[in-house]
């Protein structure tokens, strides 16, 4: 059985090949979708709307690369098999489509192109967003989201990734030279940018002025990398932790520690960039 559905993985071509989704996927989709249904979400913030679906993926098994499939980039849509990146844009995909009230399989795959590429459309590999701080820009230009880190209480943050392109050896697809340029584009840009972010050391003192819900971006030490994990926070016992998809248990969960204590046992994640959706329909 396991072997038939990776199987429908490679061969589950939607929206005139440029989705891709197994049939664990489309029934899952379709459980949310129809738990959504059911739900009167007018009353709900998209922070309170955010956490209720996010729990649902609890316990959800952590898979990475799951985006990467051989050739041409397609939308992937996996809701079995999580990384910290897509069960983030899995999540808030679905409140999205929620509170728009367009619960189907089509406006879901609309939403999450949105989210995921830039300019909200599916222009190749180099069109991905893959660096987590151009994420969050590019979604703040669309209307999705404000970048609350500097509000909060932020310091400027020294962003200047490259890792990608110094490194086309772990990703298949930049065998292609014109893919390397381009994304050598997208790191001149967001070097261009100002950036902020709460050191780890300062989370503590400014963690009230975080909500359930909001989206975590944890920063680095690395220099040639921007992010290097995302979840949300979540409030639990008076304190923030993360709800997140974790490399290290290998399953979605929420952290046993604060997130301010979290990210004082790593050593190479050096603070956080929060973000907050904008409400819909109000």
């Amino acid at each position: 059985m396991r072997l038939l559905s990776i199987l429908f993985l490679f061969i589950s071509f939607l929206a005139q090949g440029q989705t891709v989704c197994s049939s664990e996927s489309r029934e899952r989709l379709e459980a949310s979708l129809a738990e959504l249904s059911q739900m009167d979400v007018s009353g709900k913030s998209m922070n309170d709307l955010t956490i209720e679906i996010g729990t649902w993926f609890l316990n959800t098994p952590y898979v990475e690369k799951t985006l990467d499939l051989p050739g041409d980039e397609k939308l992937v849509v996996n809701l079995i098999g999580l990384d910290c990146t897509t069960f983030l844009e899995t999540v808030v995909t679905l409140a999205r489509i929620a509170k728009e009230g367009n619960l189907n399989f089509e406006a879901y795959g609309q939403e999450l192109e949105k989210l995921r590429y830039r300019e909200g459309i599916n222009h190749g590999y180099p069109s991905r967003l893959h660096y987590f701080s151009d994420w969050i820009y590019q979604n703040q230009e669309k209307g999705i989201l404000r970048d609350i880190s500097k509000e909060i209480g932020g310091t400027v943050y020294e962003n200047n990734p490259s890792f990608m392109t110094s490194n086309p050896k772990f990703y298949p697809q930049l065998s292609n030279p014109e893919y390397i340029n381009q994304l050598k584009e997208t790191e001149s840009e967001i070097k261009s940018r100002k950036y902020y972010y709460l050191p780890k050391t300062e989370i503590r003192a400014h963690e009230g002025k975080i909500k359930s819900g909001d989206l975590i971006a944890i920063t680095t030490s690395m220099t040639n990398l921007d992010i290097v994990h995302v979840g949300f926070a979540i409030e639990k016992d008076g304190r923030i932790h993360l709800l997140h998809a974790s490399s290290n248990s290998k399953k979605v969960e929420i952290s046993e520690k604060p997130l301010s204590d979290y990210l004082m046992g790593n050593k190479s994640q050096s603070g956080i960039m929060v973000s907050r959706l904008v409400e819909i329909g109000n």
